[in-house]
């Protein structure tokens, strides 16, 4: 059976009962920004950017993180449009997220992403981080308010 890749908190929380720590995940074209969380899915913390590259090189670095961290689950972003609807970024986080769930044989979270990258940059700023050093860890500060938001729905039981 192919492991759980949804777009509802419910559904994800169901496939872990015993809880874990998660990874949350930012997508972009040239990078990955990621996130962690305690296993009690308390707070998120950003992780490192990595360099976006092949699938089979994007995997390991996963793999490793994974590993390291003992990670029960993935919660990546969703780009959808202001609207809601869901456009060609959208269908292409979805088919990152079915290789990841195969690759590591983790169920995935799809979480809406619209305000990440936004709220991120808010927060940097707001600790006065110079702007050549926002760009280097904006990904991951991004990862960390998605796989916030994911989080704070898993345990506030809405989804």
């Amino acid at each position: 059976m192919a492991p759980l890749v949804t777009t509802s908190a419910l559904e994800f929380r169901a496939a872990l009962p015993g809880g874990g720590a998660l990874l949350g995940l930012d997508l972009g074209t040239q990078t990955i920004g990621t996130a962690f969380c305690d296993a009690g899915w308390r707070f998120a913390s950003p992780g490192k950017t990595l360099k976006r590259g092949k699938f089979g090189a994007d995997k390991a670095a996963l793999a490793a993180l994974v590993t390291e961290r003992a990670i029960k689950g993935v919660v990546t972003g969703l780009p959808l449009n202001m609207d809601g609807s869901e456009g060609p970024r959208s269908q292409s986080s979805r088919a990152y997220a079915r290789n990841v769930a195969e690759a590591l044989e983790l169920p995935v979270l799809l979480w809406d992403e619209r305000w990440s990258t936004a709220s991120a940059e808010g927060a940097l700023i707001a600790q006065d981080m110079s702007r050549a050093r926002r760009a280097s860890r904006i990904d991951a500060a991004a990862a960390a308010v998605i796989l916030q938001a994911g989080i704070d729905a898993l345990t506030g039981g809405f989804g």
